[in-house]
């Protein structure tokens, strides 16, 4: 139905066909169209590529994995409130048989801590330097010399 002649058209105010929107809000390669999880994936890909020059061959029987939040076998009798233990921004699995070295990080606990994305990088590095440090026998300090810098 089209307004009557000498009236303006009215902005529709909601989507009468159930399509939504039509095409990508952004093109595929600017960062805006990547999903909060993909950024956060890049930020540990960056965290892992930032040690390779020191530890690559090391790195390379090493898989890096992101899960949302910890098994609930981690947090203990509720997450840190009883216990007075904080929820853990990752875990370390050394190689056994078959299976490699496994670090995993988890989104969750690090973006609810973070208060930008400057910060939220940092902090995943940080996640990262401990988790390969603890995997490696060693202290965070000799991983990334520049350990203590990022506070």
């Amino acid at each position: 139905m089209s307004p009557a002649p000498g009236r303006p058209r009215s902005p529709r105010r909601r989507d009468r066909h159930g399509r939504g929107l039509r095409g990508p809000l952004a093109p595929s390669h600017v960062p805006i169209a990547k999903a909060r999880s993909e950024r956060f994936d890049d930020l540990v890909l960056d965290a892992v590529d930032r040690l390779k020059p020191r530890w690559a061959k090391q790195l390379s029987a090493v898989e890096f994995a992101v899960e949302e939040v910890p098994p609930i076998n981690e947090l203990g009798d509720g997450p840190g409130l009883l216990t007075g233990e904080p929820i853990p921004f990752g875990r370390a699995e050394p190689a056994s048989g078959n299976r490699p070295a496994v670090v995993i990080i988890y989104r969750r606990p690090l973006e609810s801590r973070a208060r930008d994305r400057d910060h939220l990088g940092a902090m995943v590095h940080e996640a990262v330097v401990e988790q390969v440090a603890g995997l490696f026998g060693l202290s965070p300090e000799s991983v990334d010399p520049g350990f203590d810098d990022h506070d």
